[in-house]
Formats: structure tokens, sequence, C-alpha cells
């Protein structure tokens, strides 16, 4: 029987088993035709499998696996009626989920005069863990081609972006604002996915963000023997040793301040200097000399050997100097109205 309004076959309406409607989802995070194996049984076992979208990534692959695909768009109706008769229709979803088709269903079924099909939502492939990552590589990659700024800029010229995400990351992760970590969290994210496409169009030494990852993947590994080797490591002391000597080892340095960059800020940089003699188990007298400097460097030293991070330590003091200026400034209005 054919359908007089949309020409879409249907089966004869004097059969009363109502069949089965699966809505075969995908995603497109996962290589088209990697699908799950009830997707494959049920799209081989199916009555009639249908898509609105031609283009959909799925279909060469089905058609190669000897599946009869129909690109149609049926109506909640359509699809009603050619299930009757016991009769299974899948519908591969567009990936936009195909909404209109969906609330038709809903609609219908909701209305309690038609006898419904099974309604199944199946999903044939699943996104894993760190999948969305690959939608900030695509959409970083149209922004460098397409956007007149993000186009233009270099290594250097997005430096400067970094110091100030990786300082608002502490400031929310010093704050307790969950939202707000979540938030610069992603801007750090951005920085590197930006830095590594920047680095695909180098002539000389190209890389990819995939080079980046791979890179950090080989390291976590080797510098993790007690997780993915035979070592072992009982406290946090023990992993700290493991990861300076096999560092060490790695970079061959003569001495454990290799590697520490002087850039950074000063109480940071000495408590960093104090921590790595520390951990390589060296007494070393501080220096002595004239001047507020030496003091500074006396108290970074001393708080770091009581487990104190200086640079935290005088942000929470440098904020209730804030709340103090703050406070007089509006006693200093107070009498100023006065």
């Amino acid at each position: 029987m054919v359908n007089a309004t949309s020409g879409f076959e249907t089966a004869p309406e004097t059969e009363t088993d109502p069949g089965r409607v699966v809505l075969l989802t995908t995603s497109h995070r996962v290589a088209p035709g990697l699908l799950s194996w009830p997707a494959w049984q049920t799209l081989h076992a199916a009555d009639r499998v249908l898509c609105a979208d031609g283009t959909h990534p799925q279909l060469p692959y089905l058609r190669d696996a000897g599946i009869a695909v129909e690109e149609t768009s049926p109506t909640a109706e359509d699809l009603v009626h050619a299930c009757a008769g016991a009769r299974t229709v899948v519908v591969v979803t567009t990936g936009e989920g195909d909404p209109a088709l969906t609330d038709g269903l809903a609609r219908l079924a909701g209305s309690g005069r038609v006898q419904m099909p099974d309604l199944e939502l199946l999903p044939a492939s699943y996104d894993l863990p760190g999948a969305r990552l690959l939608d900030l590589v695509q959409v970083m990659d149209r922004i460098r081609l397409e956007c007149p700024w993000s186009s233009r800029q270099t290594h250097k010229g997005l430096a400067k972006y970094g110091i100030e995400e990786a300082y608002e990351l502490v400031e929310a992760i010093e704050e307790g604002d969950r939202d707000e970590l979540r938030e610069e969290l992603g801007d750090v994210l951005l920085q590197v996915v930006f830095h590594a496409r920047i680095a695909e169009e180098d002539t000389d030494t190209p890389f990819s963000i995939d080079d980046v990852a791979a890179g950090i993947v080989t390291k976590l590994i080797h510098r993790h023997p007690h997780v993915f080797g035979d070592a072992t490591a009982s406290t946090p002391e023990d992993v700290k040793e493991h990861w300076l000597r096999t560092k060490a080892i790695e970079k061959r340095r003569t001495s454990v301040t290799e590697g520490v960059p002087l850039g950074q800020p000063a109480l940071a940089l000495t408590a960093k200097l104090a921590s790595r003699a520390h951990t390589a188990g060296l007494d070393v007298p501080l220096p002595r000399g004239e001047g507020i400097g030496y003091e500074l460097l006396e108290l970074a030293v001393r708080a770091e050997s009581e487990g104190v991070d200086p640079e935290a330590a005088l942000r929470v003091a440098a904020r209730a100097y804030r709340d103090a200026v703050r406070v007089r400034e509006g006693v200093a209005g107070v009498i100023d109205e006065g």
C-alpha cells in the first residue's frame, strides 16, 4: 500500500501487530562504520532502513555491508503504518536527532487514538571520554582559517595570554568557584590547542595537537613506573623521587637547578629552588646579604620547608590587604560626606 499524501510505502492497515521503530543514533566523533554489534544485528534484521540525510557519513558503510538504505523523510504517521504487521523499521537519525519525527511520534503516542509500535532508541556508537576535544580541534582549525584576528596570531603574540589565563586559573582555584574553575580550565586548554594549530604551519619543524598529546602520554608513562611498570611507590615522596630521578636521566642534567625557569615570580622561583635542593638532600646555607631581598629569600625558603606555598600565602595576605583598603575607602567616604 502507498500513502497517497507522501508516496511512502506502508504495510496493510488490516494487520494488527504494531511492529517496532528503532531510532539508531551515531556519534560523529567516532569513525563511520564503527558500530556496536547490537546495531549491526538490528540493521541486518530490519525490514526497512531509512535515513533522511543522503550525505550521512554512515550510509556508504551500511551499503558496503549489504544493507539497503532508503533516503526518505517519513512522518510519524508514515512510520506507524510502515511498522504494522510486526515489521521493524530502523531510522538512521541525523546529527540533530530528527526532532520533528520524534516529536510527531510522541504526539501520536499521547493521543491514545493510535496503536503505536514499540519505540527503541539504539545508540550505535558512543563518545569516549575526551571525545569533545575533537570538537575543539575542529573549531580551532576553522577559526584559524577564517577569523581575521586568529589567522594572524603567532606563538610570541599569544604568549602573554597564556600567562594571564594561568593566573586566572589559579585565582579560580583559590576562590573555590567551580563554575569559574571550569571556564578557566577551558581557557588554558584553548591556549594549548591554539599554539598546536599554529605549530602545524611551521615550514621547518611542524607538529600537531596529536604530537603534543603523544609526547605527554609518553612522558607520563615513563615517569610513573610505579603505575605502568614494576617499580613501587607507597607515598607521595616516593612518587616525587621517581619523577625527579627519571627526569634527570631524560634531561641529562648535572644540577638540580637546571630546568627551573628564572622568569617566574620571585617567591615561586625561590620556593622551587628550595624544593629541588630539599628533595636532593642538599643542606645549602642561605647566602647572606643586606636588604629586603635576602629577608624575603629566607622567608620563602622557610615557607617551603614548612610545606607552605609562599606565593599562595602572600596572595591570601594581599587579598586581606585589598579588603582592608576597601573598608578604609568606605570609612573615608563617610567622613568626607560628613
